[in-house]
């Protein structure tokens, strides 16, 4: 199959390409198209040009444009999912709940209706409240979730009036240039354009005088370069960063029951999810029991390739991130860490790296500090409630945690104190597209979905009328 960047509405050729790796073997498996600085100049002109007419849409046809593409990639779903597991790496069922999760997420998007505020005032006149499209939308992805991702910071900006220009990440971009492709038969040309790259094309977005506004989901140091790069046109962000989620679970909680779902919201799409959890801060009582459970979960769970229907779970998705995990792993054995489920490298081809539970490890470990973005899962016993909530608020990041208990109002309490984003009660990573996500801290910058994330795309007009026009 071949690719190609969409510049205008069209196909655009490119003169050079670059690898596409199967993480299942850790070969190539296919060549996308490189994109030039120049290209993402003409990327940004198309969209700059379609801008007017696309903001002068009534919202009704922005809308029903949104909602023929959610019909166009159900009807594609099949052929995406199989392209979208092989680059990524996820077992292909996984990559059509993907498929259409992010189909269901354009739906519901394209049903949000900005309103005119009005603020009466003592003298009879008014101010009304108007939002306003921004212009253009830059937006960076990432390689975890790179369809449904692209959809977040997409489809919004559509909505709102705005033209896009996309980059994927360069290590997951194949479905990405197929969505937009298909994308593309029921838009005008120049609204949502598509270029491929790696640092040199992601910075001359940040950079660019002809962009409004940055979107991004990432690391925090690349966040900290768009925001950097972005300050010289005073770019509009939304940056939603690492996160080190943790998990407290208080001494009241069933073991039994929670043990499950933890071990779910910990290692879903291998562990490589944003806010998935990422330390479990366990009681004294209950840690020896929870640990022992999850380890049994994670022992039988099959970590294979994403074409092969019994998978559980497919590898990690790059050879520099498994890497990143093999070495935090190593760095808790060696700090007397104990491995009571994997630890080590499957044998063979591709990055395979096993579910793993390590006890034994505290704060100030490689383990609990950093972000695994991995599947490695550290137990850490606690005994005070206070000291806890002290550990656990101590990262830089702030983008989700939990409290497990039987109790809910005293687990809700707690989750208020946590310093993240969204906190949850009995549950984890859960979202849904009206209701805003963003982290706190070092884990980014605005919300994203519903109302709050779409005014993210929009710029407030305030405008005074007298009172005679009341």
């Amino acid at each position: 199959m071949a690719f190609a960047l969409t510049i205008d509405g069209k196909p655009a050729p490119a003169s050079e390409t670059f690898a596409v790796i199967d993480p299942a073997t850790g070969r190539e498996f296919a060549q996308c198209p490189l994109a030039t600085v120049a290209q993402l100049d003409q990327a940004v002109a198309a969209a700059r040009a379609a801008f007017p007419g696309w903001a002068a849409l009534p919202i009704e046809q922005r809308a029903a444009a949104l909602n023929a593409i959610a019909d166009a990639l159900a009807a594609e779903c099949d052929d995406l999912a199989a392209l979208l597991s092989q680059e990524q790496g996820k077992p292909v069922r996984s990559a059509a709940g993907e498929i259409q999760g992010s189909i269901h997420w354009i739906r519901t998007t394209a049903g949000f209706r900005p309103e005119i505020e009005r603020i009466d005032q003592a003298d009879g006149s008014r101010a009304e409240i108007h939002r306003k499209p921004l212009g253009v939308v830059g937006s960076i992805t990432p390689w975890n979730f790179p369809v449904m991702i692209a959809i977040w910071h997409v489809m919004p900006a559509l909505l709102a009036g705005n033209t896009v220009v996309l980059k994927p990440s360069p290590s997951t971009p194949l479905a990405t240039l197929r969505m937009v492709e298909i994308a593309n038969r029921h838009l005008p040309a120049g609204v949502w354009n598509v270029v491929t790259g790696d640092v040199e094309i992601g910075s001359g977005i940040a950079k660019h005088p002809g962009i409004d506004k940055v979107v991004f989901t990432g690391s925090t140091p690349t966040g900290r370069a768009i925001m950097r790069d972005g300050a010289a046109n005073l770019k509009r962000l939304t940056l939603e960063l690492g996160g080190n989620d943790a998990a407290i679970v208080l001494p009241d909680a069933d073991v039994e029951a929670i043990a499950p779902q933890i071990f779910q919201y910990a290692f879903g799409n291998s562990g490589q999810i944003c806010a998935a959890i990422k330390r479990v801060y366990v009681h004294d009582t209950l840690h020896d029991a929870l640990a022992e459970r999850l380890a049994e979960l994670a022992a039988a769970a099959k970590v294979g390739p994403g074409s092969d229907p019994e998978t559980h779970y497919g590898p990690v998705q790059n050879r520099r991130q498994f890497d990143y995990v093999r070495t935090l792993a190593d760095d808790a054995r060696a700090q007397g860490g104990r491995f009571l489920a994997g630890g080590e490298p499957l044998a063979g081809d591709g990055y395979f790296f096993p579910l793993s539970i390590v006890v034994d490890v505290t704060d100030g470990h490689r383990i609990v500090d950093e972000e695994q973005f991995g599947p490695v899962l550290p137990l850490i016993r606690y005994s005070d409630v206070e000291d806890v909530l002290a550990r656990a608020n101590a990262s830089e990041n702030g983008l989700g945690g939990s409290v497990w208990s039987a109790d809910v109002s005293r687990a809700a309490a707690l989750a208020q104190r946590l310093e993240c984003g969204t906190a949850w009660v009995n549950s984890h990573s859960k979202i849904s597209p009206d209701v805003p996500f963003g982290g706190a801290k070092q884990s980014g910058i605005g919300v994203e979905f519903g109302m709050h994330g779409l005014d993210e795309y929009m710029q407030l007009q305030i405008v005074r009328l007298p009172a005679e026009a009341a």
